[in-house]
Order: C-alpha cells, then structure tokens, then sequence
C-alpha cells in the first residue's frame, strides 16, 4: 500500500504560510490588505473571514484573490477560533483587514520566527501616522492593561493588543480559545505567558485608517471588557496568588476589628461588642475558605498546564531553514 505523503513543515524550504484576515464591514480597505500581503507573501495563501459584514467585504476580498469564508457569530474571537480551526497551514500570520499594518514587515517577521525557533512573533505598533498619535485615551489604556498583565503573568510584551502576529502550527493547533471579542489578544499573550513559549516582538509602522473607514473598538466597553477577562484569566490560570490576595485582604479587615475586642477583654475580662466579634470571626473563616480554594485551584490548574503541554507537544515543532 503507497504511504500518504507527509505534508510540509515549517522547517521544509517552502512551508504553507496562511494569511488569516478577520473582517466585519471593511470594505474600504479589505482588497488593498489583500493585494499588499500577497504582495509581501507571494507564496501564502489569504483567507479572509467575513463576520456578518453588511457591506461589498467578502466580494472585494474575493476579487483581490483571497480565499473568502463567512463567520455568523459575531466577535472577534469567534473569528480567531474559528480561522485557528480550519485553516491548515505551517506558518500563520494573523492580521487586521483595516489597513494600519505594514505588510512589507510581513517577511520579516516569518523569517524570525523560523530563524529563531519561535512559537510566535507579535508585531509593536509604532505610530507613525500624526493622527494615530493624537489618540491619547487609546495609547494610555494599552499601556495600562499591559502593564496589568505584565505584573500578573510576567512582562514579555510591550504591546498586548497589537493585531499583527505570526504564529507556529503548533501554537495555533494547541491554543484553547475562548474568547469571543476584541479580548483574544489578551487570551492569546497570556496563554503564551503561562506556557512559556518561545516568543518576540519587533516594531511594526501603525497606521491610521483611510477617512472612509471606521473603528469597532468601542474604547471604553471593550477596555473594560479586556480588563475584566485580565481578572478572569488571573484567577484560572493563577488562582493561589487571586485567592490569596482574597484571604489576605479578610485577614487584615478581621484582624483590624478583633484586635480592639481582645485589648477590652484582656482588661475587663468582656467583650461588650458581640456583634463586630462575630463579624470579625466571620471574615477570618471566609479568607480561611478562599485560601483553601486557591490551594486546591492550583492543583487543578497544574493538571489543566500538563493537559495543554501534552496537546503542544502533539503538534510538530516550529523548527527553522536546515542548518548548512
């Protein structure tokens, strides 16, 4: 029986790259985002996933030569996942179809991440168009929640939002995602935090969008919307540290009540406010318990780390060019 032939890898001399495009109503810039990639990437393929667009995306997209596929659930995230799913490829390059990244960088960062051995290669923004820069509320906010999830996960990015990356077959095979907004960036840099991937940045010129094209980050809803999924990935994939800032902070309110109480009954031999004893002893129970799931939580989260380690190390690793 003739064996099925190996399909290629990224460490072959021409492995699959995928271009993957998640678009809702971008039809202003979605065929010159298409043209310049495939520019940039003659040999990748472009797939645009059209999210419910109401305007000519997925007929633009087509005819600059992409692949064109359509996601009903609408988010960003559904979209990711969804790409992640389906497209077969070595090499991934995810990027957004409003025209304010540099395709021309495109080569460069597929080139570190088989160079290096790399599972993923972020694209930094910097600014570079006037406008953009004038956008003050924007900047503050990434470098705020970045920060949060340097000082939570540990600091690797110095842009966690940016939409431009590059990704190993084996990051992309094995990432869990569960996000379904403009959050799946977070989801994605810390899922790299606590897996310990090989990882890098390099700065990418940003843009700011044609005149007739128009943002969906909803700059507040969506800030706070990443700030609560930073919270929520804080205590699943970090819950002795989330639950013991709980225990810690019942402990000093308990023992800030309790201590007047102890100083009145070791000089009267009474405890006259029965009430703020009984609220004290409540609260120190309370961060009892919380301490006590963090404990247990962790174990937990230890099984669910050797769970995703195993499915990473099912896929086939990011291996570069032949050495000569």
């Amino acid at each position: 029986m003739p064996s099925t032939p190996t399909p290629p890898s990224d460490s072959s001399p021409n492995p699959r790259v995928a271009v993957l495009v998640p678009c809702h109503n971008e039809a202003a810039t979605v065929g010159q985002v298409v043209a310049d990639f495939k520019a940039a990437l003659p040999g990748a393929t472009v797939y645009v996933y059209d999210n419910r667009s109401t305007d000519d995306t997925a007929a633009l997209a087509r005819a600059a030569g992409a692949v064109v596929r359509r996601e009903e659930m609408a988010g960003k995230g559904f979209v990711v996942r969804r790409m992640f799913a389906d497209v077969e490829a070595d090499i991934y390059v995810l990027v957004d179809g409003d025209a304010t990244y540099d395709a021309t960088r495109a080569p460069e960062l597929v080139a570190r991440l088989r160079d290096d051995h790399l599972d993923m290669v972020v694209g930094a923004r910097r600014l570079v168009d006037a406008k953009a820069a004038r956008r003050p509320v924007h900047q503050l906010g990434n470098r705020l929640l970045t920060g949060a999830v340097g000082v939570i996960f540990g600091q690797r990015f110095s842009d966690m939002l940016s939409g431009y990356r590059v990704f190993s077959r084996r990051f992309v095979k094995s990432f869990p995602a569960a996000s379904t907004g403009f959050e799946i960036e977070t989801e994605i840099n810390v899922h790299a935090l606590q897996m310990h991937v090989a990882a890098a940045e390099i700065e990418t010129d940003y843009f700011e969008r044609p005149e007739d094209s128009h943002s969906k980050l909803n700059t507040w809803a969506d800030g706070f919307r990443i700030l609560w999924t930073i919270m929520v990935l804080f205590k699943e994939v970090r819950p002795f540290p989330f639950f013991g800032l709980i225990f810690a902070a019942l402990a000093v309110i308990a023992t800030g009540l309790s201590v007047p109480l102890l100083l009145t009954y070791m000089e009267t031999g009474l405890v006259p406010r029965l009430p703020t004893a009984v609220l004290s002893t409540g609260l120190m129970l309370l961060g009892s318990l919380s301490l006590s799931c963090g404990i247990i939580l962790d174990s937990v989260c230890r099984g669910r780390v050797e769970v995703k380690r195993l499915a990473w190390l099912a896929q086939p690793g990011p291996e570069g060019p032949a050495e000569s």
